[in-house]
């Protein structure tokens, strides 16, 4: 019998296109719900929140990757 290799398929996260891509269509989904549908303090709020996933979420998954 022959051993089997185990063949390790890099991490999508690894691809920084990735990284940035997954939080800036979100980030852009819950922006267009701001203006389109919320208004004053809601409205900053949210976009707040777009702001902060496009800003940590790609390091976030950088680690994912790296612990991968």
């Amino acid at each position: 019998m022959s051993a089997k290799r185990l063949v390790c398929m890099p991490s999508p996260f690894e691809n920084s296109a990735i990284r940035y891509g997954i939080p800036l269509v979100s980030a852009t989904v819950v922006a267009a719900v701001a203006f389109l549908l919320l208004e004053g303090t809601m409205r900053y709020v949210a976009l707040g929140i777009a702001v902060v996933k496009v800003v940590v979420v790609p390091q976030i998954l950088k680690q994912a990757a790296s612990n991968a």
